[in-house]
């Protein structure tokens, strides 16, 4: 991955001190961290040793970590894949292209978005300390559904297992081959593996009450590992994240990936608010009203979490060899991070087309005011995500299309008089006047003969 434009001293300073005083708080083997922005890593360390020992090797960026549930979001870009090329549509049965489960009825994108309500886990052993099984054996144990298909969000690790399995029979090669040529490949991550390889930490658990270590076990999940199996760095996730960001490469269509980031489950948890869903394999934060896209990994012995902001691009990724106990770093570290380093915005120039001039001004909606601005290539109408208020995307002449809100796909059209002066705006059947209620601009319903009075 390359580098990113250099950051200050302090700001460096700062995120280090942020990393080492949760590995020392949170009493972590070792964490590993780092920061994108643009595409690269703009900052990245690592505390701790491999071991959990004052004599074992040291961490770094390039130290691989079993990453758990992130894998899924690979997993899901594979299956969108295969919905770009026409080998499948995510309204599609899941028995459509694997028979023989108890579950084919449900959809592949309920399955890509937990909205299935399948179990969440397997039947039997826990699947993360135990050797796993084959996919007949998988399908052949009493998967059942907790809920009715599309009702809400309830996670499914078993999910994801059965999409891996689509994608390894759609591909005729083994689901992790898929994602090792068309998507680690070509984004340059050759340090992402299903078992760990060249400098790799063992996984741990530190007991609750003491300084002392239990090495965790580590296996091949089988059936169950796209569900959580791969390892990674800190500098491949960072380019995992730079994919997330925007920074797809040749791997992901752009407006695939906003597809895929659109929050399609609620993740409804009581007296919590409603500010985490789940879009198609990945998980999605609106924090403040900014929205960010990601998702957190544990297995025995490993957390992990990578999370960016979707409209800057900046992101973080965090790696430790740990059960349980780290508390939400990566977030304070990007939100350190984007407070010391603030984006410069970039300068204003006028490059307006003065066609747009018959568009823009105050418009009404009955009595209601509404303002239409140009702004860049977009029509804005009112302020987007207040009220209606949203933008539109040109599509043809004197024709728009919304992107926000109420209005997301609906068709704007200005009507023109037959001398070529603008009549009104006909926003989905609304009718928007340059007057209220102008009785000239064809308002449905047709207004009062004695007008304003």
């Amino acid at each position: 991955m390359t580098a990113a434009a250099p950051i200050e001293d302090s700001t460096a300073r700062h995120l280090s001190h942020l990393l080492a005083a949760e590995q020392r708080t949170s009493r972590l083997p070792s964490v590993a961290a780092g920061i994108v922005r643009d595409g690269s890593l703009a900052w990245s360390d690592a505390v701790g040793t491999l071991d959990g020992r004052a004599t074992g090797d040291t961490a770094d960026a390039d130290t691989q970590y079993r990453m758990g549930s992130i894998t899924k979001t690979f997993v899901a870009v594979a299956v969108l894949q295969l919905r770009d090329r026409g080998r499948l549509d995510l309204l599609d049965r899941f028995g459509e292209h694997v028979p023989g489960t108890a579950f084919g009825d449900v959809t592949i994108a309920q399955l890509l978005s937990h909205g299935a309500g399948l179990q969440a886990e397997t039947e039997g052993p826990w699947w993360e300390r135990t050797a796993g099984l084959g996919w007949d054996d998988l399908a052949a144990s009493p998967v059942r559904q907790r809920f009715r298909a599309g009702r809400r969000f309830h996670y499914t690790n078993v999910g994801f297992a059965a999409l891996g399995e689509l994608v390894a029979r759609a591909h005729g090669a083994d689901w992790f081959e898929v994602i090792r040529r068309d998507l680690l490949e070509p984004l340059g991550m050759t340090r992402t593996t299903t078992r760990p390889t060249g400098k790799s930490a063992q996984g741990l658990a530190v007991h609750p009450f003491a300084d002392v270590l239990l090495p965790e076990p580590e296996h091949d999940a089988g059936a169950m590992a796209p569900a959580g199996q791969l390892w990674s760095t800190v500098e491949d996730l960072g380019r995992w994240a730079a994919f997330a960001g925007g920074d797809t490469g040749d791997v992901l269509a752009a407006d695939t990936l906003e597809e895929m980031l659109e929050p399609h489950t609620l993740a409804d948890n009581p007296g919590q608010p409603w500010t985490a869903a789940h879009g198609l394999g990945w998980q999605v934060w609106n924090l403040a009203g900014r929205k960010y896209a990601g998702h957190g990994g544990s297995m025995p012995g490993f957390l992990a979490g990578l999370r960016v902001d979707v409209e800057t691009g900046d992101g973080v990724v965090v790696l430790a060899n740990t059960t349980a106990g780290m508390r939400p770093v990566g977030s304070d570290l990007l939100a350190a991070f984007v407070e010391r380093e603030p984006r410069v915005p970039q300068v204003w120039h006028a490059s307006g087309d003065a066609s747009v001039l018959d568009v823009v001004g105050m418009w009404h909606w009955g009595p209601s005011v509404t303002v239409a601005r140009a702004v860049g290539e977009h029509l804005v109408l009112g302020e987007p995500g207040q009220a209606r208020g949203s933008r539109f995307a040109p599509v043809g002449d004197d024709e728009w299309v919304g992107l926000d809100g109420y209005y997301t796909g609906e068709p704007l059209r200005l009507v023109r008089r037959s001398d070529g002066t603008p009549s009104h705006l006909d926003l989905a059947s609304f009718r928007f006047t340059r007057t209220p209620y102008d009785a000239d601009a064809d308002v449905p319903g047709g207004v009062d003969d004695a007008g304003w009075r």
